[in-house]
């Protein structure tokens, strides 16, 4: 079982501790609901360094992750990061992932704790045709996400860095607590806020100082609970849930991370041809109108008849209903349609809805 550096610090704080994919994480300190909320209306922190992050270098990395990736890299600079995806030649997902240029040769690829090695075998057995060098530097990394209306004001005093000027997928190297760190305004919750990577052999000190700083606004550490209901409410993808090797980037609906016109990349033929052939089933999302909260993998219904299974479920704490997300027949996905979900053993009434089914307020 493994453990991020920021271990002690979830035993300190009495987190409830389970295994996630080989490691030893916190799924919740005070509560998810309570944490839920505190990232909608204040500011909440995560430990996320279980999460892989894969460096490419070399004179050819930038074709490399060309080839790999169907959004265009050859418009991120050192300050811009980018959302994108690890596709097979069908189109579909080995992973989504973040992608930051460090410089002209190297890459830094942040994949899902899950997939890590998983995606470091598949790059490599596409690099061989590229003057390019691909290296898990997963251990190396702690990653630090501070979520929420806040987060601006609990880093501000903590860093060196002109957050103010700092726009969505923008990128900076600087110092937080003193300790030298790179840190975006991305994450994974729907909210503001940022993530902090360090290699920083002491990021207990940044845990605790952003912990201190935030008191003033009730921040609270945040584990792996409430980042499943954050994310589901954003209707931010999972993978091994909403997307995995069987869905193509069109069916779930991220169609807009694809630059067909950038040239070759795994998986161009296959989603161009199913984009002029036109896609037979879109991920939708649904809210329940009766009992029951929907699950992963429970049972989706058009008239009687078992169309899909539900890939994501939970009871939204910020708005108190049922809500999920699942694949269904294209002409079936438009707001106001009539489902029903198998709920032990029950079909309980369901209806599509318009996706996200949160979305933040922007100053």
């Amino acid at each position: 079982m493994r453990k991020t550096r920021l271990y002690n610090c979830h035993i300190q704080s009495n987190a409830k501790m389970v295994e996630f994919f080989k490691w030893k994480m916190p799924v919740e300190y005070s509560g998810i609901v309570e944490e839920h909320n505190a990232v909608r209306t204040r500011v909440g922190l995560f430990d996320v360094s279980h999460m892989g992050e894969i460096l490419i270098s070399g004179t050819q990395a930038l074709d490399l992750v060309q080839y790999l990736t169907p959004n265009d890299a050859s418009r991120l600079n050192p300050q811009k990061a980018q959302y994108s995806a690890l596709t097979t030649p069908e189109g579909t997902f080995v992973d989504d992932m973040l992608v930051y240029m460090r410089d002209d040769t190297k890459y830094l690829l942040v994949v899902n704790a899950a997939n890590t090695d998983k995606d470091f075998e598949w790059i490599q057995k596409h690099q061989s045709r590229f003057d390019a060098e691909v290296k898990n530097v997963s251990d190396e990394y702690t990653q630090l996400a501070l979520q929420g209306p806040r987060s601006v004001d609990v880093l501000t005093p903590l860093t060196d860095l002109d957050l103010e000027e700092m726009k969505p997928f923008r990128v900076r190297q600087g110092k937080v607590a003193g300790e030298e760190a790179m840190v975006s305004r991305t994450g994974y919750t729907g909210e503001d806020g940022f993530e902090v990577y360090t290699l920083s052999l002491n990021p207990e000190k940044i845990w605790d100082s952003l912990l201190e700083e935030g008191q003033r606004f009730q921040i609270k550490p945040v584990g792996l609970g409430a980042r499943d209901t954050l994310r589901l409410e954003a209707c931010l993808m999972l993978y091994g849930n909403d997307i995995d090797d069987t869905t193509t980037v069109l069916e779930a609906g991220l169609g807009w991370l694809i630059k067909f016109k950038k040239g070759e990349f795994l998986g161009r033929e296959s989603l161009m041809r199913q984009k002029e052939e036109g896609i037979k089933k879109r991920i939708a999302g649904f809210e329940i109108k009766g009992r029951g909260i929907a699950r992963h993998d429970y049972p989706v219904f058009i008239e009687g008849t078992e169309v899909s299974k539900v890939t994501s479920g939970t009871f939204s704490p910020y708005f108190k209903k049922s809500i999920g997300l699942t694949y269904l027949p294209v002409a079936h996905t438009e707001p106001g349609k009539k489902i029903e979900i198998g709920i032990r053993g029950k079909k309980v009434e369901a209806e599509v809805v318009t996706t996200p089914f949160y979305s933040r307020k922007k100053a």
